[in-house]
């Protein structure tokens, strides 16, 4: 491939709390050198101990060279985040909020001479109906085109056919839609017919002892018993979930994209 037109883009999948972060300072740098990376993405909505996002884990996440931070429907969990929306345009809510809703949905940003658009959309498939995602993503690649050919979307949503039907929706308009918000990664990452990387969902980055990153007992009697229950992060079990994306800088178009899962899970279980 040839490096001095393309550019190597690393997302991370939804970082759950402490654990999530552990992981990521310890092998973060490792798997940047070892895949030339040029630029990351992260999605850090549930980033602070399962809910939102504050000051500290910013901090932490600036510091491991992540260079924008997207949303979902719980960037809003931390007042704090209201703070951070004002001051830090890097870290994004979801763009398809009603006008006058707080904080920023995308943003342009330079690497290395190459400008690169990234944008969070929410669904609204058995998520809060707010507004169009599909009309919203026309919005941006009209307001973004004349100066970024790289568009980068992290689709937060439910559903697998709204997240299909987006991809192919804006196929050839964006450089990647990639899936975030269920926490399980998806095995169909491909480039589409023209040129738009795409996963149904990146996975989570954080504990898998768990139910999608909550202490299983507690997310179990919600189940069992339709009341509400405390979320607490679980701890056990801790694994990095990404995908890498390689990118033509002059046609903003993708030519690869790569899943990671670190640790791998065992390919045969025995029991004892």
């Amino acid at each position: 491939m040839d490096k001095l037109n393309t550019l190597e883009i690393l997302f991370i999948g939804d970082i759950v709390g402490k654990p999530g972060l552990q992981i990521l300072q310890t092998f973060l740098k490792n798997l940047v050198e070892n895949n030339n990376i040029d630029f990351i993405i992260a999605n850090g909505e549930n980033v602070s101990d399962g809910k939102g996002i504050t000051e500290k884990e910013l901090k932490i996440l600036t510091e491991l060279g992540v260079n924008v931070i997207t949303g979902g429907n719980h960037i809003f969990e931390k007042q704090q985040f209201q703070e951070i929306a004002k001051h830090e345009k890097n870290v994004l809510r979801p763009l398809n909020y009603p006008k006058g809703t707080f904080g920023h949905g995308y943003i342009v940003i330079d690497c290395n001479g190459t400008k690169i658009t990234v944008a969070s959309l929410q669904g609204r498939a058995f998520l809060p109906a707010i507004d169009c995602p599909f009309r919203t993503a026309e919005w941006l690649i009209e307001k973004v085109k004349k100066e970024s050919s790289i568009i980068i979307i992290d689709f937060h949503a439910e559903a697998t056919a709204e997240k299909v039907a987006l991809a192919n929706f804006l196929d050839g308009k964006v450089t990647a839609v990639i899936g975030t918000h269920t926490h399980i990664q998806t095995a169909d990452e491909r480039i589409l017919p023209n040129g738009t990387a795409y996963i149904t969902d990146v996975g989570m980055t954080g504990p898998y002892d768990s139910v999608i990153g909550m202490k299983k007992e507690a997310a179990i009697n919600r189940f069992l018993y339709q009341t509400p229950q405390k979320y607490q992060t679980a701890q056990d079990d801790i694994h990095l979930a990404a995908v890498i994306i390689s990118v033509d800088k002059l046609t903003g178009k993708a030519k690869k994209i790569r899943r990671i899962f670190f640790p791998e899970f065992p390919n045969e279980v025995t029991i004892q």
